[in-house]
């Protein structure tokens, strides 16, 4: 599965989970010492500056402000348009990383869109509406992308044992340095 194929389910997925309750926004999530507002805040500027990268340009800044999910509907559909550009995945992109092929750096996008989804359901209670196939696709991408050196606070952390069972998300989850 593509990385477009997976932001056609990752991106209303996302943007779904999010509401404008001032009380959502300091719920704590799996993410070290972030509540909703600071992971809304990541995935907002995240998207603004991955949508430059791949045309080329200065982001489009907004703050997240009073309305979240309009914000961040905004920021990912904007994402999603730089990505599905004429040639986006075939080119060498200036990422904040570095140079990166277009394609591998829009799966990392993908990877980051996923995790976070899964951080914001479990913040805030809601059932992670991801299907196991677009999990597996980024899954297998975070197997082969996350190196020893990408497990620094605030990137990745030490890999954790899921419980039995897990889920194909929580799996994930913990392999990315979540605790399910």
């Amino acid at each position: 599965m593509g990385p477009l194929e997976q932001l056609d389910v990752v991106i209303p997925a996302f943007v779904g989970l999010v509401r404008e309750d001032a009380r959502f926004l300091d719920l704590v999530t799996p993410c070290e010492g972030w509540v909703v507002r600071d992971l809304l805040g990541h995935i907002n500027g995240g998207a603004r500056v991955f949508a430059a990268a791949f045309e080329e340009r200065a982001p489009r800044e907004r703050e997240l402000g009073d309305h979240p999910a309009e914000t961040i509907a905004e920021a990912l559909a904007d994402f999603d348009e730089a990505v599905r550009g004429a040639g986006a995945l075939e080119r060498t992109v200036n990422s904040p990383f570095g140079p990166i092929p277009g394609e591998m750096f829009a799966r990392l996008a993908v990877l980051d869109l996923v995790v976070h989804t899964w951080d914001l359901s479990q913040a805030t209670g809601q059932a992670t509406p991801l299907s196991d196939e677009v999990v597996r696709a980024a899954d297998s991408f975070a197997r082969q992308a996350i190196t020893d050196d990408l497990r620094t606070p605030g990137v990745f952390g030490p890999e954790v044992v899921p419980p039995p069972n897990s889920s194909t998300i929580d799996a994930l989850a913990a392999f990315t340095g979540r605790r399910p």
